[in-house]
């Protein structure tokens, strides 16, 4: 049975492993041992601020799915509260089987009780396959994002 909780620091080197497990995060993630301490520092802060939830799926007690979950409040559209689900990530042996679609779900459902009035989300250009399976679940690709790398 899968079960989606809050990770905790003991569940840190297999979130990173995971997200350097595919052609983009194996090009700007670092799953060496010990882990870089810019991944405990960045831990810690996401973990003390009450908007952000750094989310594990497990099975037993391995850590086989990922994602970043962000609570932003906001003024446009009357002052809505938005839900940013991000770095979702599922281990490459349990892919395919629905855990992403359970994962997405369980983000929606917080989002929900959180009171935020929108759900959003990024997924890399050259993810094709992400970007389906968010379509799938009723997402719908209506904005150009852009980013500034500093």
């Amino acid at each position: 049975m899968i079960r989606v909780e809050k990770a905790k620091r003991h569940h840190l080197a297999d979130i990173v492993a995971m997200l350097a497990n595919d052609p983009i995060g194996s090009t700007r993630e670092d799953a060496s041992e010990p882990l870089n301490p810019a991944y405990i520092a960045a831990f810690n802060a996401i973990s003390a601020d009450q908007n952000q939830f750094l989310a594990v799926a497990l099975l037993d007690q391995s850590v086989v799915g990922t994602l970043h979950l962000s609570f932003i409040p906001g003024l446009a559209l009357t002052g809505a509260w938005r839900g940013q689900i991000e770095s979702v990530r599922i281990r490459q042996d349990h892919r395919d089987a629905g855990l992403g679609g359970t994962m997405i779900e369980w983000a929606i459902g917080r989002c929900r009780e959180k009171g935020c009035r929108i759900v959003q989300l990024t997924t890399d250009k050259s993810r094709r396959d992400a970007h389906r399976f968010y379509e799938r679940l009723g997402f719908e690709a209506t904005h150009e994002g852009y980013k500034l790398k500093l």
